[in-house]
């Protein structure tokens, strides 16, 4: 599931379960959608991703260009190593800021007690 919020200074996707291949269809459409909301700061909201590949890297990536392209920010929240990891294999790390001060409320994808 992705979901976008936004308020009168920024946009945030807040993604649950996979982000892969199997969601791909799915990216361009929330990418122009947010593109669309033109918010300096974008928080991309990774607490409940229970797993990332490259193809959800490269959404993520693409999200930061189209908003870095008009001048903008882009955090990510909640992300853990392994997805931190597969950003820093395809390059991409030093697109993003890292909220390393979050503390997510889930436990990959289930509540905390």
């Amino acid at each position: 599931m992705i979901e976008i919020s936004a308020s009168a200074t920024s946009a945030a996707v807040t993604i649950e379960g996979d982000l892969d291949l199997a969601e791909r269809e799915r990216f361009p459409e929330v990418t122009a959608r947010v593109s669309g909301l033109r918010r300096q700061l974008l928080v991309l909201d990774l607490c409940r991703v229970t797993f990332m590949d490259s193809t959800g890297a490269a959404f993520l990536m693409a999200l930061a260009d189209a908003s870095a392209r008009r001048g903008g920010a882009t955090v990510l929240r909640g992300a853990s190593e392994r997805e931190l990891f597969v950003l820093e294999v395809c390059g991409a790390l030093d697109m993003f800021r890292i909220d390393d001060q979050h503390r997510c409320n889930v436990q990959r994808g289930k509540l905390s007690a």
